[in-house]
């Protein structure tokens, strides 16, 4: 079975998850981009209702021909020199940032959205899209060295930290009580529209 497929669809789940650059003049003017996190309530025809991490509850309009994907855990053993993920981290005082969640893309989606730009997991949290060149285990955990844009950033991963992977996924995925990432558009009166899904598989919460 041809890849060609599965390559399509991550490159677009990933622009929701890792923040890629979406072009504003492509949205409606009324509209503003958001993530939705949390834990399916239900699906309904084209509505999926998500208890937030804020504990509110989101109704999200699916857009005709709206897609699934997974996200199943990882390891950080399964980080490689030469492998490209996406980076969610803190700074922690003079030392490197450290690390909150990790994102291995799959090697067909080794560039998408290259940089460094700020991230709303958490309030100062950035991500960075970046090639590992180094990657080393101390007994303080881990630490990789990320390149990017002729730049460089050593990130420190400790134990516990999440790691996950992208993953294909079906509609059957998403149940009651699976935990979701949703990025979609906001219009003026509230109300929100998506065109993706992106679901935790086995049990586990997307940490993007």
């Amino acid at each position: 079975m041809s890849r060609k497929p599965h390559s399509r669809f991550f490159t677009a789940v990933a622009g929701g998850l890792v923040a890629l650059a979406i072009s504003q003049a492509a949205q409606a003017e009324d509209a503003q981009r958001v993530r939705v996190r949390g834990a399916i309530e239900s699906l309904s025809g084209d509505k999926l209702v998500v208890k937030t991490r804020e504990s509110s509850d989101a109704t999200i309009t699916l857009k005709a021909g709206w897609k699934v994907g997974g996200i199943r855990k990882a390891s950080v053993e399964d980080i490689k020199p030469g492998d490209f993920v996406g980076v969610a981290s803190l700074p922690k005082g003079d030392g490197p940032d450290g690390a909150i969640e990790v994102l291995i893309f799959p090697a067909a989606m080794k560039g998408t959205g290259e940089g460094n730009r700020p991230w709303d997991a958490q309030p100062n949290s950035q991500m960075t899209n970046a090639t590992v060149s180094n990657a080393v285990k101390s007994v303080d955990g881990h630490t990789i060295t990320l390149t990017y844009q002729g730049k460089e950033k050593i990130i420190t991963i400790s134990d516990g930290t999440p790691i996950v992977t992208l993953a294909p996924a079906t509609k059957d995925d998403l149940k009651a009580g699976a935990g979701v990432i949703v990025t979609g558009a906001k219009a003026a009166d509230g109300s929100i529209s998506a065109t993706q899904v992106a679901v935790g598989l086995e049990g586990i919460t997307p940490p993007m």
